[in-house]
């Protein structure tokens, strides 16, 4: 929601094992082909270390180590290890590839990065604040009366408070401003209501998002009323499951690379739940006519009813199955 991000993968040789980090995409440098930005040939992440963390990672004494930066820059043949703008070491990519995955939050046409999904809720926010903060001195001052004096030239101990008297000149009057009078604060409420209704139509999360169901919507009614915030989360999982799915096939690569086992072709699956709550009686019932009918597998109605793993349960199903046909179809 706050912006673009990425994954480093690479293979810890202390743990013997893929590790996978988010780092700060701030200190993310890309270089993309003029006409594919989505083609990387080059990326260069710069980060801080600590002076122990120097210390432990450079062999450099504890009392003479401080505070370093460190840029690596990566691209498919060669790794650079700059420090404090010197270079440190060049070599051949261990890898054969970036170990990067960046991935923008809303691409803007024909670029690389992405914006914020606050751009669009930033001026009405902003104007937000202006309202509230008008309508919290309105209130502020009704709670503390101005008192107004007419045809006074000259007044003194004049306060606002119970058993309070005021002695004026004659045909001199008193009274207290009424900064409320002619349904004053309704309207600046009903100019808060109208930027906080423009502020979930920007944002593309209705109100009722929030719990907000006055008028009791359920069922596909309640559906339509989130329609908007339900396409902006399969946008946001078309975005996050091509890089999910780039991380895991660069951890298979890696891993093939360091035990030597083949992990070809690389598929993974991303289940993401749903959204809003489901009538699973309803799909499964649907699903158990699809699979009689040979119109869907197992399988795929597994995967449809958030199976986890459908391959491992339909292994354990015929495991199941050949135990229950030995002992004569018992349980």
């Amino acid at each position: 929601m706050l912006g673009d991000a990425a994954y480093k993968v690479t293979w810890d040789a202390v743990e013997e094992r893929v590790r996978v980090s988010a780092p700060d995409v701030q200190g993310l440098f890309a270089w993309w082909l003029a006409d594919d930005p989505s083609r990387v040939w080059r990326v260069a992440s710069r980060y801080t270390l600590a002076g122990d963390e120097s210390a432990a990672l450079f062999d450099i004494p504890a009392s003479t180590a401080a505070e370093r930066s460190v840029i690596e820059v990566w691209t498919n043949d060669t790794f650079e290890l700059w420090l404090d703008g010197a270079l440190v070491e060049s070599v051949d990519n261990p890898y054969g590839f970036i170990p990067y995955v960046i991935y923008p939050n809303i691409r803007e046409p024909k670029q690389f990065w992405g914006v914020s999904d606050l751009v669009a809720v930033k001026e009405p926010l902003r104007e937000l604040n202006r309202s509230l903060t008008q309508l919290s001195a309105i209130l502020e001052m009704s709670g503390n009366p101005i008192a107004v004096l007419e045809n006074v030239t000259e007044a003194q101990d004049i306060s606002v408070q119970p058993g309070a008297i005021w002695e004026i000149p004659e045909k001199a009057r008193a009274y207290l401003l009424d900064l409320l009078q002619g349904g004053g604060a309704s309207l600046h409420v009903e100019y808060a209501n109208l930027i906080l209704r423009t502020m979930h139509d920007l944002a593309e999360v209705p109100r009722s998002a929030f719990g907000d169901n006055r008028q009791a919507l359920s069922g596909v009614a309640l559906q339509l009323e989130l329609d908007p915030l339900l396409k902006k989360v399969s946008r946001k999982r078309l975005i996050r499951g091509a890089a999910l799915r780039k991380r895991n096939e660069m951890v298979l690569r890696i891993l093939e690379g360091q035990t030597g086992e083949s992990f070809a072709p690389y598929r993974s699956r991303i289940a993401w739940a749903p959204v809003l709550p489901q009538d699973r009686s309803r799909l499964i019932e649907d699903e158990t006519r699809l699979v009689a009918a040979g119109i869907h597998s197992r399988r795929t109605a597994a995967g449809l009813l958030d199976v986890a793993d459908p391959d491992s349960e339909w292994e354990r199903w015929l495991s199941e199955e050949s135990a229950s046909s030995k002992d004569g179809g018992g349980r």
